[in-house]
């Protein structure tokens, strides 16, 4: 049975952007017979997307954002993707037009669905795969959506009131909301990011803390005790806190000791009977549990998935072993800190692939990271770059190549039984590729085409 919008006082909706958060959120409105034009930049008239709308008589603007479309307009519901400063946004702020995004639009749409919301700069996607599977695993009804893949607002129509919902959140999407309060939110943890979109860290951080500033005492919020600005932004919080943490025993929520993983005074696992490894991931692992217990998950469910769950694709992936070389693929790895994440998580050593789109960044961070690393193999626009950081760590094996088969082939020729072969690249993939999965896939390709050694 369909969804019904609750609390919604908006009677004309500009929707701003196609795309595919675009086209559901005005399929969702049309469906509810509330009034909305479409207004998009580059879509074409022949674009498949345009010719359904047009199709419902839906209005639809494009090849620019004409400061009249705002008339009459009580509601914005934006791309996430589109940037605050955009000129019809900056004009709707002026005449007080409120802007959200699908994500806000969904929750209007929810009922008695339990709604749960996940953010972080980093492991969001590992954290709500490994939520999805314990969910699954325990027989309970769970829905995915968000930054992970599917609109939210296209799944929310169908959704059973028994169904929990469970959403990836960027900040993008977290900042275009006013009433959105999960049941149960996540922030896993805070570092600098897309500050090009939201102008500081600050305002990155006020845009994250969106997920919880409406919980009461009744929601909860799962959050990263050793995290500092994690820490501080869940002291303004007015939900009840479960904190999770690899560095202290914090008994009401999820930890660690040096043999087992616990939530509260309840032995979940032995850490050696799980698959992921690093100790960022064992953080996700523990925020995820933490959720799963929350709501009453089985702890053999949660047991079954740790002991097989190997990882997002292209998240510190395991691909395979080769002549007693262990391959991982971290393609999704377009920035330091998630290199120096990849790198903290073996201590066998490791050859690691890297380069990619030039973007200025300083590598030096690197360098203390690069001590269990024996080679470096690197690709792409940022190769010199990477060659110097890896000279001032003191390798002696650096290498220079073009292509991802030759970077393969090199490591490859270049390892011994036991070593690490990681593709860590630090850097975007769009010099070679157009997107991370795209040179992930490569590097999983040109393992398969390795001939023996």
């Amino acid at each position: 049975m369909m969804s019904k919008f609750v609390n919604f006082p908006y009677k004309k909706v500009l929707v701003l952007g196609l795309a595919k958060s675009g086209f559901a959120t005005a399929k969702v409105l049309n469906n509810h017979q509330i009034d909305l034009v479409v207004n998009d930049l580059s879509a074409e008239e022949s674009d498949p997307l345009v010719q359904k709308l047009k199709a419902k008589d839906i209005k639809v603007v494009l090849g620019s954002h004409p400061l009249e479309l705002l008339e009459d307009i009580d509601l914005i519901v934006k791309n996430p993707g589109i940037p605050y400063s955009n000129d019809l946004l900056v004009e709707a702020i002026k005449r007080n037009i409120p802007i959200i995004t699908e994500v806000e639009l969904t929750y209007h749409l929810l009922s008695k669905q339990t709604l749960i919301g996940i953010t972080g700069s980093n492991g969001k996607t590992t954290t709500t795969s490994l939520v999805r599977e314990m969910f699954k695993e325990s027989k309970e009804n769970i829905v995915t959506a968000g930054n992970i893949g599917t609109v939210s607002i296209e799944v929310v129509e169908d959704l059973n009131p028994e169904d929990n919902l469970l959403l990836e959140l960027s900040s993008f999407q977290l900042q275009g909301t006013k009433t959105f309060k999960p049941h149960i939110a996540a922030l896993l943890n805070l570092y600098e990011a897309h500050i090009d979109y939201h102008g500081s860290f600050l305002k990155y951080c006020e845009a994250k803390a969106n997920i919880f500033k409406n919980q009461t005492n009744d929601d909860f919020l799962v959050y990263n005790y050793d995290d500092d600005q994690v820490a501080k932004a869940a002291r303004k919080s007015e939900a009840t806190l479960i904190p999770f943490s690899i560095k202290t025993s914090v008994k009401e929520g999820a930890w660690r000791d040096e043999k087992y993983l616990y939530f509260k005074s309840e032995q979940i696992i032995r850490i050696k009977d799980i698959v992921l490894v690093g100790d960022h991931n064992l953080s996700n692992i523990l925020a995820a549990v933490a959720i799963a217990k929350l709501r009453n998950i089985d702890t053999q469910s949660i047991r079954n998935v740790l002991k097989v769950f190997s990882g997002v694709k292209h998240r510190l992936e395991f691909v395979c072993m080769k002549q007693g070389r262990y391959f991982y693929n971290d393609s999704k790895a377009t920035n330091i800190l998630a290199t120096e994440q990849a790198l903290k998580a073996f201590q066998s050593p490791t050859i690691l692939l890297a380069g990619g789109l030039d973007r200025g960044d300083d590598f030096s961070p690197l360098i203390p990271l690069l001590k269990n690393v024996k080679t470096l193999v690197l690709f792409g626009e940022t190769k010199e770059k990477l060659a110097q950081i890896g000279l001032e760590a003191g390798l002696n094996n650096v290498f220079l190549v073009d292509t991802m088969k030759e970077a393969v082939e090199k490591a490859y020729k270049e390892s011994n039984e036991s070593d690490v072969i990681l593709l860590s690249p630090a850097c975007a993939s769009w010099d070679q590729y157009k997107t991370f999965e795209e040179r992930g896939d490569s590097f999983i390709e040109s393992i398969k085409d390795l001939t023996e050694i």
